[in-house]
């Protein structure tokens, strides 16, 4: 069997897309599996990290409004086709399944083209342009919320999955991750702003460790995005702490995150089905400038489950995060009780309905 796999900018695209190969691979062991994205995505690291081949074609997001990189988008958006229609063609796949981000466009819309079968999945309750578009022409749209389906009517078939989680979030131990990771009694809290970094979120932080945090007062891990962290160090200037670890990104989440009392961090789809499969309490702070302000839709959804407190990014400040940290990981009723709440409300299961699906579309 030979699967395409399209997805691409950032991890929230390209892990689902990693949890299905892995899944696959799992069942069928000489599955031939390539992974489509761009040049300038995460997905250059990620990808050959986790041993899959990546081709690359050129693609990019517009603006609605004509402008010059409105043009120069549109020139690359017809280069991004005729170069996913070669690579369909060399392949030759028996499915491609798309997984988010511009790339999923060309590649999907010239599978399709050339009748192979074609899966797309959807991360998040406001499902994004490129999706929306592609329904009409996937085999089969799967969905991760029931509130998505009444903007997927004119899909050809629609099923709900949840989102794929990666494999080794799944068999992750959390005595053996903070084992591996040497940690004593003492609270653990990481904090990350996404794969890319979110500055407002690492100014608190700084702001956070400057102003409030005393040595000890808790073991973190900081993750500032790649392309921030060169900022943020210079921010902090003087003020570093045995007991705080900067990085530009965290590669091994699974062990990071299932070790965790505590995550702070903003709330995409996929962040929130990792967090509540492992069953950690987490303090979310929702981006404010995505599509449809989805994501304080999520992080409130997982606040009334009692799995999640919710700061908005308007409130933010470093003192009022740090009083926040501190509330829960000291009250140790409260954090059993969130991560017992975050646990009963996981989804394990979608890479199987995905590949079962998949596999129904060869089939037939």
């Amino acid at each position: 069997m030979k699967v395409l796999i399209a997805g691409g900018g950032t991890a929230g695209h390209i892990n689902p897309g990693l949890a299905i190969a892995k899944y696959i691979k799992a069942q069928k062991p000489d599955t031939e599996i390539v992974f489509v994205g761009t040049q300038k995505g995460l997905e250059t690291k990620l990808v050959p990290r986790e041993g899959f081949e990546l081709k690359t074609i050129r693609v990019r997001g517009f603006r609605r409004k004509l402008s010059k990189d409105t043009i120069v988008a549109i020139k690359e958006l017809f280069q991004g086709y005729y170069e996913a229609r070669r690579i369909v063609a060399r392949y030759k796949p028996d499915i491609v399944i798309g997984t988010g981000g511009y790339v999923c466009g060309p590649v999907v819309f010239s599978a399709s083209l050339k009748k192979v079968p074609t899966l797309i999945h959807e991360q998040n309750a406001f499902p994004g342009v490129t999706n929306r578009i592609l329904s009409r022409f996937a085999d089969v749209t799967a969905i991760s919320f029931k509130e998505s389906e009444k903007f997927f009517k004119s899909a050809k078939k629609l099923i709900l999955t949840g989102n794929p989680i990666r494999e080794e979030m799944l068999k992750v131990s959390r005595e053996k991750a903070r084992q591996k990771l040497s940690l004593d009694n003492k609270p653990f809290v990481v904090i990350f702003g996404g794969s890319r970094g979110a500055e407002t979120v690492n100014n608190t932080v700084v702001e956070m460790l400057k102003t409030n945090y005393k040595e000890g007062d808790f073991r973190m891990i900081f993750a500032t995005g790649e392309n921030q962290y060169s900022k943020v160090i210079e921010k902090l200037g003087d003020a570093k702490f045995n007991s705080v670890e900067v990085a530009p990104y965290i590669f091994d989440m699974a062990n990071i995150m299932a070790a965790a009392d505590l995550v702070v961090c903003r709330a995409g789809a996929i962040t929130i089905s990792e967090l509540t499969a492992l069953g950690v309490p987490s303090i979310m702070i929702p981006s404010p400038y995505v599509t449809a302000n989805h994501q304080e839709h999520n992080a409130r959804a997982l606040e009334k489950q009692g799995a999640a407190l919710v700061i908005l990014e308007k409130e933010l400040s470093g003192q009022l995060l740090y009083k926040k940290i501190r509330d829960v990981i000291n009250d140790k009723n409260k954090l059993q009780e969130m991560a017992k709440n975050a646990k009963s409300v996981s989804v394990i299961d979608a890479a199987e309905k995905i590949y079962e699906s998949a596999a129904g579309l060869i089939r037939t």
